[in-house]
């Protein structure tokens, strides 16, 4: 480890930066008050009204903060989309500038994937950068921090490129600190040559078009340490696959958009697919290390968002561009990949709760990690707030609370939709979208309930002290459990209360309890070839 590798220290022994310089911040204020305004609107209602007839037990004391809690979780997604619909409605494509001249090193980080998808990317990248004028001040730099038997496979898939110098290969014996720390690695040995670097994962693909475009913004803007692309998936090969980008090509655009226009210079990272200026990357170098023990101590799992908090801590801009043309990654093609990724999710987003106090942080980036907190600490609550209502040990808020809740769950998808159906043209184009909306809406709704009890189970297993790190391979499962077979199991519990609790549960459980019993057959029919 070098004197430039991240070091372990609390989050309080991080020196506090001097006071942000001040910014033309107008817009961003104007963005974040209509933001919080239609927040308010959209979920008070439902919040305090299903709040107050809860509040009638000691149980329904309990439950109700929970209730509008999760309301005003629900409202404020929809408010950032309805501000992300406002936006792309009225704004147009924004200019892209010309490259003036810096230097810029694009990372691919590989750690045991199969390393042609990279040598492929990497080689189309590099042609592209040839076309459009760029390679002479771009390289391209493949960091794996793959087992030591993975070398061979990953320098014989790259090799052509290594014999046309189109990139550099390095492989790191000592993996501490992972993806942060094989950056940092590379940035003590190479990043004094770099003005900025371009961050991608071994799934990740940027056009030559698109990286040129964040490299002339951030040259005209010598504040800006980060941006954050807009990001397309890549075409599937499943039909779940397929369904998660059907949901990122309607949703998506109007979720970052909504998000860039009331975070302005205080944005977020995602881990990928975005340029980094290396004067700001200094204030990343060496992240904390969470007093205590994993799974919510130790290492931090999800660093891209207080990497980003860090970076505007330290008087950078950082900002979310959410144009997603020539900008692709890859999405899990399986339930099982699904939830994989999702379990190390939660886990770091959970431990996010530990740096809200940080000192020195915008207020914004206290909010990014509060939603990323949020957003799994969201399913366990929703699901304590049904089994208490159907048991009848809270009393029910009524069916209109229920739809209120499903009215809060529509608006970010009918936002969606009205923006996709006023760029449509002709009568057609408006004929598809509403169709592919309708099947998103359908497969979604199918899918939520699985999604409610995993992202359930991954928050109590955190909670109970089940640390899933980053693990280089899974070990052999001992219950050999079909696909599904726990969610059904839970699907059938939930069948068995509604038939205790009698009629009334009817409404509260089958929506979840149906979905569940077919997960072994809903599993199988997402996972078939798309």
């Amino acid at each position: 480890m070098t004197a430039h590798m991240p070091r372990t220290f609390a989050p309080s022994q991080l020196p506090v930066p001097p006071t942000l310089p001040r910014q033309r911040a107008k817009p961003y204020r104007t963005a974040r008050g209509a933001v919080a305004s239609l927040t308010v609107a959209l979920a008070a209602p439902v919040a305090a009204g299903g709040a107050l007839s809860i509040a009638e037990t000691p149980a329904g004391a309990l439950a109700a903060p929970l209730f509008a809690l999760n309301a005003l979780w629900v409202g404020f997604g929809g408010a950032t989309a309805l501000a992300g619909a406002a936006a792309a409605w009225h704004g147009g494509r924004p200019s892209r500038p010309a490259p003036l001249g810096s230097r810029t090193a694009v990372l691919y980080l590989i750690c045991n994937e199969p390393p042609e998808g990279v040598a492929a990317a990497a080689g189309r990248l590099w042609r592209d950068l040839q076309r459009t004028g760029l390679a002479h001040r771009t390289d391209i730099h493949v960091l794996s921090d793959s087992r030591a038997a993975a070398e061979p496979a990953e320098r014989a898939a790259l090799a052509p490129l290594l014999a046309q110098g189109a990139l550099r290969y390095r492989r790191r014996s000592d993996n501490r600190w992972r993806k942060p720390g094989n950056i940092a690695e590379w940035a003590a040995r190479h990043g004094k040559d770099y003005d900025q670097m371009a961050v991608l994962d071994a799934d990740s693909r940027m056009s030559a078009a698109r990286l040129a475009g964040m490299i002339g913004r951030m040259e005209r803007c010598p504040r800006t340490g980060l941006i954050q692309s807009g990001m397309r998936l890549l075409p599937p090969r499943s039909r779940f696959g397929r369904s998660l980008r059907l949901s990122s090509r309607l949703g998506g655009p109007v979720a970052t958009a909504g998000l860039a226009a009331w975070t302005g210079p205080a944005g977020n990272y995602w881990g990928h697919n975005a340029l980094i200026r290396m004067a700001a990357y200094r204030a990343v170098r060496r992240l904390p290390r969470l007093p205590g023990r994993a799974p919510l101590g130790g290492e931090i799992l999800s660093h891209d968002f207080v990497e980003a908090a860090l970076i505007r801590r330290a008087g950078w801009a950082v900002e979310v561009d959410p144009e997603s043309r020539g900008s692709f990654e890859d999405a899990p093609q399986t339930l099982a990949a699904f939830h994989k990724r999702d379990r190390r999710w939660a886990q770091g987003n959970l431990q996010h709760a530990r740096l809200l106090a940080l000192p020195g942080l915008d207020p914004a980036s206290r909010l990014h990690l509060a939603s990323g907190v949020m957003s799994y600490l969201a399913a366990p609550i929703w699901l304590a707030l049904v089994l208490l209502f159907a048991t009848g040990l809270a009393p029910a808020p009524g069916l209109w609370a229920l739809a209120g809740v499903l009215g809060l769950l529509a608006v970010p998808k009918l936002a969606a939709l009205a923006l996709h159906l006023r760029r449509a043209k002709g009568a057609r184009a408006r004929r598809i979208a509403l169709r592919a909306a309708g099947a998103e809406a359908a497969v979604s709704t199918l899918i939520a309930p699985l999604l409610l009890v995993r992202q359930t189970g991954a928050v109590l297993a955190v909670l109970a002290g089940r640390d899933c790190g980053w693990k280089r391979a899974e070990g052999p499962s001992r219950l050999h459990l079909p696909q599904g077979a726990g969610e059904a199991g839970a699907g059938f519990a939930l069948a068995g209360v509604a038939f205790a609790a009698g009629p009334a549960a009817l409404p509260w459980l089958a929506p979840l309890a149906l979905p569940l019993v077919m997960a072994p057959a809903l599993a199988r029919w997402l996972e078939a070839r798309a």
